[in-house]
């Protein structure tokens, strides 16, 4: 027995929840074109962007240490999976559109230049007045221009709610481009944007611990974490590494339940039954208990001030930065060292913006190889 498309669909909007954004309700692509005859429109838009270049290059992007610093420590391809799995399991309880959730997590992160945040932030500095930098902006230049895969349009033609997720994705630096996507999204995009939250703040800390930058008895500065470690048996002045997976595990399992209860009373309380209700909602729908929420900034305060600001971490972003400033400065200076395809690019939308596209696609170690070979 064969399940086309037409079935896929049918099955999908009985099986959703009211306030879910199913595939058959979607606006469409900006270019038409025949759909799959057995695949729905998100299940196509998530193949096509794992096939895209941009996101195979997420494994040699830094998540918080550099590729090259371990073999066991997340990268920014990880950590996207890991968004993916939070926020899939989250979807699946709420009654979601699952596809659509794991083709946005999926995605969400493609816009990320080299040495995650401290990249983004060069990036933004050396193209202020410019139109700046900001890595949802990024992935969307990336998915609606920048891959070139297809002879009749340029990008991928993804729907419209798989763009609009990204857009709708917490921004650092906001260059403007959530103008074309009012609202605040579906409530699949707002799921992605809190497993985002979730998983990095989780698995930082795990690399943290690994990386032994993080010593278990600091952990016991966060009241949360002690009192998981106490709930579990663990001594925190004794973290095997055992007991470090339970710890991450249980961190982890006690966030997703508490946004998953918090997402559907919040539904609940607010009574919308669409997608489209959901968008024009005053306040996003996604968020955690209370008590979880508390917890959560314990922990990314803790993470802010004991990790992210350590000094060896402080190091290698420093050497990032000069990395990317040099880069930039001399791409600008001499456009001719440029590769072809990038001076392609320099009448349509000018030269910085061309070389900032460059560097934004440059994994940590191309990055660093072409530093290397212009200042050796």
């Amino acid at each position: 027995m064969l399940i086309d498309r037409e079935r896929l669909l049918e099955e999908e909007a009985q099986r959703l929840a009211p306030y879910a954004q199913k595939a058959r309700d979607t606006r469409g692509r900006q270019y038409p074109e025949p759909e799959s005859p057995y695949r729905t429109p998100y299940q196509k838009d998530r193949d096509r962007i794992l096939h895209t270049t941009a996101f195979r290059r997420l494994e040699y992007k830094t998540q918080v240490f550099p590729n090259w610093a371990g073999d066991y420590y997340r990268t920014r391809l990880t950590h996207t999976l890991e968004v993916v799995q939070v926020a899939r399991s989250i979807a699946r309880a709420l009654g979601l559109n699952e596809d659509l959730t794991e083709a946005i997590a999926l995605s969400h992160d493609l816009g990320h230049p080299p040495f995650g945040h401290t990249g983004e932030k060069v990036l933004n500095a050396l193209m202020q007045g410019l139109g700046g930098f900001e890595h949802n902006a990024q992935a969307l230049r990336i998915l609606t221009e920048l891959e070139v895969r297809y002879p009749s349009f340029q990008g991928l033609n993804l729907t419209y709610e798989v763009l609009e997720g990204i857009a709708t994705h917490e921004a650092a630096y906001d260059t403007g481009f959530k103008a074309e996507y009012p609202g605040k999204g579906t409530l699949e995009a707002q799921v992605v944007d809190l497993s985002d939250a979730i998983a990095y703040a989780a698995h930082d800390l795990d690399d943290g611990l690994r990386s032994g930058l993080l010593r278990p008895e600091e952990l016991t500065e966060v009241p949360f974490l002690q009192e998981l470690a106490q709930e579990e048996g663990l001594d925190l002045s004794r973290l095997t590494e055992l007991s470090r997976r339970i710890l991450v595990r249980q961190l982890l399992g006690f966030l997703i339940t508490a946004a998953i209860e918090a997402i559907h009373q919040e539904v609940e309380r607010a009574g919308v039954r669409s997608a489209e209700e959901v968008r024009r909602h005053p306040q996003r729908l996604a968020r955690l208990t209370p008590e979880a929420e508390q917890a959560h900034q314990e922990l990314k305060g803790f993470l802010r001030e004991r990790f992210y600001r350590h000094p060896e971490v402080l190091r290698e972003r420093r050497k990032a930065e000069i990395v990317l400033e040099q880069l930039f400065h001399t791409y600008t200076r001499y456009p001719e060292i440029l590769p072809k395809e990038v001076q392609a690019r320099i009448p349509k939308g000018g030269l910085e913006r061309a070389v900032c596209d460059y560097i934004a696609g440059m994994t940590d170690r191309y990055a660093l190889e072409a530093y290397r070979k212009l200042f050796p």
